[in-house]
């Protein structure tokens, strides 16, 4: 059998919609709410927002105008220190300007210097022409005035080898001239003027040692050897015969008795003796052979006419003068004016020719 559903009852549906129109108005007050609700959060959020914007550009211009200020500080202070430094660059070229002035001035200063060096002060090839111009007329001095070969040659040799060191072309006429010159001086023979002057002074100190002739005496005979046991009558005897044989002397010589001479003479025998001997010393200086072999020789006649010839200091004389009487003295001294000559021309011509020859470039 159908059952047929029952038919709802209008009353209980009619009480059922009025609840959902009562929902309707309940529905819409809470979506309005809502919708404020998310108005008043936006507007919130936006002025929140606004509030953060508005800080954070506060604080950006804050830092742009603390940066603004450093920079305008550091400008200033930029500015400050190139004007320091424009006045340091200023004062600088000023001082650059009157160093450069000084430094101008200076070079100036010694250039005029230089020049007036040039012109007063000799150079070195003339300080060394007028040096070995000088040594050479010592040299000719010596030899002319003094005869001393040696010390002619010595100073040719320094004024060659002073030549030698400038290595300059135009001084070989005058090395060949002092090589001319020294040839002729080693040609000359040697003599020892300095140790012949010594040997007469020494003579000439010994003269009053020499003893004359006329004190010559012969040595007493050797006394005979006594015997022991000879008698003392024998002894007496003995001693007068020596006394008796002591008055009379009997002596033989083979030579011509020696001349008597008194003491006044004798005196003046030996001055004569040693003027004699200063006179051969002083031609010996003088290189005048004559002169100084007279008066050797009459200073040996003289010895061996009135001096002791038994004696050594006689025997020791009459050798020395014997051995300078021999002596061969050189003739005339050679002449060192071809070398001067050569040393005076070769200056006479350098100073001739200016000195043209440019400075060395700085």
């Amino acid at each position: 059998m159908q059952t047929i559903p029952p038919k709802p009852d209008r009353d209980l549906e009619a009480a059922r919609a009025e609840p959902s129109k009562a929902a309707a108005p309940a529905r819409g007050s809470f979506a309005l709410r809502t919708l404020w609700l998310v108005v008043i959060l936006a507007v919130l959020a936006g002025g929140y927002a606004w509030y953060e914007q508005q800080r954070a550009t506060q604080s950006l211009q804050s830092d742009v105008a603390q940066r603004l200020q450093a920079a305008d500080a550091a400008v200033a202070q930029a500015r400050v220190r190139e004007s320091d430094l424009a006045n340091s660059l200023r004062e600088a070229q000023a001082k650059l300007a009157l160093l450069e002035a000084r430094t101008s001035e200076f070079q100036s200063q010694q250039a005029s210097l230089e020049a007036l060096y040039r012109d007063l002060a000799p150079s070195r090839d003339e300080l060394a022409l007028s040096e070995v111009e000088q040594i050479l007329v010592l040299a000719s001095q010596q030899l002319v005035l003094g005869g001393n070969v040696q010390a002619a040659l010595a100073g040719l040799q320094v004024a060659d080898a002073k030549l030698a060191r400038l290595d300059r072309p135009q001084v070989a006429p005058v090395r060949r001239a002092l090589a001319r010159d020294m040839d002729r001086l080693k040609a000359v023979p040697y003599v020892d003027v300095a140790g012949i002057s010594i040997k007469l002074d020494q003579l000439i100190g010994a003269v009053d040692t020499l003893p004359l002739a006329k004190d010559e005496r012969l040595p007493p005979p050797a006394p005979a050897a006594i015997p022991p046991d000879e008698p003392a009558w024998v002894r007496f005897l003995r001693d007068v015969w020596n006394d008796l044989r002591g008055v009379i002397r009997i002596e033989i010589a083979d030579r011509p008795a020696a001349p008597l001479v008194t003491p006044q003479q004798s005196f003046f025998l030996r001055e004569n003796l040693r003027l004699r001997l200063l006179a051969a010393r002083l031609a010996l200086l003088a290189r005048d052979e004559r002169s100084f072999k007279a008066d050797i020789q009459a200073a040996s006649a003289w010895l061996r006419q009135y001096f002791d010839v038994q004696s050594m200091p006689w025997q020791v004389a009459l050798a020395t003068l014997a051995q300078h009487a021999a002596l061969a003295m050189p003739g005339d001294m050679p002449d060192l004016a071809p070398s001067i000559d050569a040393v005076r021309t070769l200056k006479a011509v350098a100073d001739r020719v200016p000195d043209h020859a440019p400075a060395p470039a700085k």
